[in-house]
């Protein structure tokens, strides 16, 4: 029987799995919040624990804890930014530089929430580092490699709206004219130290676009 999930990897203190795009990461608000990843694991593995999250909209890797300690160490080592965690998206227009890190504290756009926005006086800290994979000349798009410092919501989104290239695909922050089959943003590899035996652990996802 199909689970309704990729599982990548399992031990005795943790799971990775490679979510779909368009499925929510946790549950959310009525109904429409009841089918979620985390859920679709804790039907086959009830003991599964959020450790972090990805957008609805964004697919790729997400590392789940297996019982509530091994929740918190693991969420103590995403507080400690000893995770590194890789994106790859494509971009509307031709990035001019071949990287860069874009330093812009976020904040939440209350009245148009759930945006959130550039504050740079009550913003919380928020860094991105990125580099141009390829640039599509034809297409006026730009293949970025990203890397997230800092963890904020919708971090990469309005990161690479402030350059002035939205990714494609993005419905809240976009201006697509003909918006794409989905939001072109996928989370393609994801290291750390696992917190039992302290060894490096590496994953990579496939981007599927």
């Amino acid at each position: 029987m199909d689970p309704g999930f990729a599982l990548l990897y399992i031990d005795g203190a943790l799971l990775v799995v490679d979510k779909p795009a368009g499925l929510l990461a946790v549950p959310g608000r009525g109904l429409a919040g009841v089918d979620n990843l985390v859920t679709r694991v804790q039907q086959v593995h009830p003991e599964a624990c959020t450790v972090h999250r990805l957008d609805m909209a964004t697919s790729g890797l997400m590392l789940l804890a297996r019982g509530p300690d091994m929740q918190r160490a693991l969420s103590r080592s995403f507080e400690q930014r000893t995770v590194h965690k890789r994106y790859e998206a494509v971009v509307h227009g031709l990035v001019a530089e071949d990287a860069g890190c874009i330093d812009a504290p976020l904040a939440a756009d209350w009245p148009r929430r759930p945006r959130q926005k550039v504050d740079r006086e009550s913003g919380k800290p928020s860094l991105t580092r990125w580099q141009v994979l390829g640039r599509d000349a034809v297409g006026q798009r730009t293949r970025l490699r990203l890397e997230p410092v800092t963890g904020r919501t919708h971090q990469l989104r309005v990161h690479l709206l402030s350059l002035g290239h939205a990714i494609v695909g993005d419905g809240l922050y976009g201006t697509d004219a003909t918006p794409a089959s989905r939001l072109l943003l996928h989370a393609c590899a994801l290291r750390f130290r696992h917190p039992v035996h302290g060894s490096d652990c590496d994953f990579t996802s496939a981007t599927p676009f």
